[in-house]
């Protein structure tokens, strides 16, 4: 058991045992985000003993950290001004992530209580979307001008961090602005600690550095930073203005949150799903993905019923089926992954769908030669039938090849109708080899046999 898990396991325990010194000393050991997830994990009744027990600076933590029905949750069963003391250590762009969880009096009372600053940057992130640049941004940029030396930059940080208390999160450069406040390049800390102090800003500023358009999409983001291998990066408008700053932690987060999406969407859960949400709601959402599933195998229950009597006479069909629809889904999915993928990194376009499909097909094609004839063989071996052989071998180069091509075309046709490819693209992939495979087989065998 890891260290991790064991502290997870003697918190549970210390829970159990209503021993609140040993549960407060073991969640003083644990970050915010652990304690998010450790609250995640469980039940109702010990969450509300956990969020209890916790200071007001760690409840800030876990609240912008827990998924939004366990945040729900934990508002519900707090006091409005418990909420308060926990939500003022909070930085604006991490109040606006959250503040649709929160009832409409503490918004007022929130944004009542904030300084004039604080007010502008939390409007300012409010006014867009989570899930762009924007929404990501933090409005505290720490800009400079460029006609000052290194030297006035020295004393300005000193100045903000006696001001604030501390200095920026994440903070790796300085962003510099013209009297417009019109982005001209950044600063890096390592310059600033390097060069002599007489040194202009003007003379040292990297010019090549890659600012984030404010409605830029959180994927595209994403891509940005791991592209161009950033730590942060400035947020700006049309005019190139400069509006904020995203870091990595928050890059992190929003890659954390795709992955979790589509893990939970490829079984047909919504994002943030509470794993101990109510029974009632969660039969009901997942009933949804489980009908459409039970539709899908009625339409391939429906073409095997096409050919019963063809498998009276000849049981071995029955054997051989699932292997032909199994491998003609086996490849379609690789397919479909590599597609899917494509599609989400922008790697997919006009101009080399074309390649792609001939080196898919020149892949499955020599799979299929090879797979068909070891199958006909294994067939022949088995029951002793050439011609079953044969119709095995060739069912298995069409379920191959048709599970291919769909692997390809289905993705790019749910993408053309704003269906996300990875939600849906392997019940659609699935349901048409099924039903390619089984008729292929069962059609071949009924004429050739």
């Amino acid at each position: 058991m890891s260290q991790v898990n064991l502290r997870i396991d003697q918190i549970h325990k210390a829970i159990e045992r209503e021993d609140e010194v040993t549960l407060n000393n073991l969640l003083a050991e644990v970050s915010a985000s652990e304690t998010a997830r450790l609250i995640e994990g469980s039940a109702p009744e010990k969450r509300i003993i956990i969020w209890d027990v916790l200071d007001v600076q760690k409840r800030a933590g876990v609240l912008k950290s827990v998924s939004g029905d366990v945040r729900q949750y934990l508002i519900d069963n707090t006091s409005h001004d418990e909420l308060l003391e926990s939500l003022f250590l909070l930085q604006p762009d991490e109040l606006a992530d959250i503040d649709e969880d929160l009832p409409g009096t503490v918004i007022n009372a929130m944004i009542a209580a904030m300084d004039e600053l604080r007010k502008r940057r939390y409007n300012s992130v409010k006014h867009y979307p989570d899930n762009t640049a924007g929404g990501l941004m933090d409005t505290d940029t720490t800009a400079v001008r460029a006609d000052v030396s290194i030297l006035s930059v020295l004393r300005y940080l000193r100045l903000l961090r006696n001001k604030e208390g501390d200095m920026p999160e994440q903070l790796d450069s300085l962003m510099v602005v013209d009297r417009t406040n019109k982005l001209l390049g950044v600063l890096p800390l390592s310059d600033i600690v390097s060069l002599p102090t007489d040194t202009l800003v003007a003379d040292i500023l990297d010019h090549t550095f890659q600012a984030i358009p404010v409605d830029a999409s959180q994927e595209k983001v994403a891509r940005i930073f791991q592209d161009c291998d950033l730590l942060s990066a400035p947020v700006v408008d049309g005019n190139y203005r400069l509006l904020g700053r995203i870091t990595i932690d928050d890059v992190v987060d929003v890659i954390q949150a795709q992955a979790d999406a589509k893990v939970l969407s490829s079984a047909g859960l919504k994002n943030h799903t509470d794993m101990f949400s109510p029974i009632l709601s969660s039969a009901y959402k997942r009933g949804y993905w489980l009908g459409i599933n039970l539709v899908t195998a009625f339409v391939a229950a429906w073409v095997i019923g096409l050919f019963e009597a063809v498998i009276e006479q000849l049981i071995a069909l029955a054997v051989l089926m699932p292997v032909v629809a199994s491998m003609g889904g086996v490849a379609g999915s690789q397919t479909l992954t590599i597609v899917t993928r494509g599609l989400a990194l922008n790697q997919i376009g006009r101009t080399n769908i074309t390649q792609l499909i001939i080196h898919e097909a020149s892949v499955v094609f020599l799979n299929g030669i090879v797979w068909a004839l070891t199958v006909a063989a294994i067939a022949l071996y088995w029951f002793g039938d050439p011609m079953l052989g044969a119709v095995f071998g060739i069912a298995l180069m069409i379920v191959l090849i048709t599970g291919v091509v769909a692997g390809i075309f289905i993705p790019l046709i749910l993408q053309r109708m704003s269906i996300d490819p990875a939600v849906a693209g392997s019940v659609v992939l699935t349901t048409f080899t099924d039903a390619i495979g089984f008729f292929s087989f069962l059609g071949l065998a009924k004429i050739l046999i």
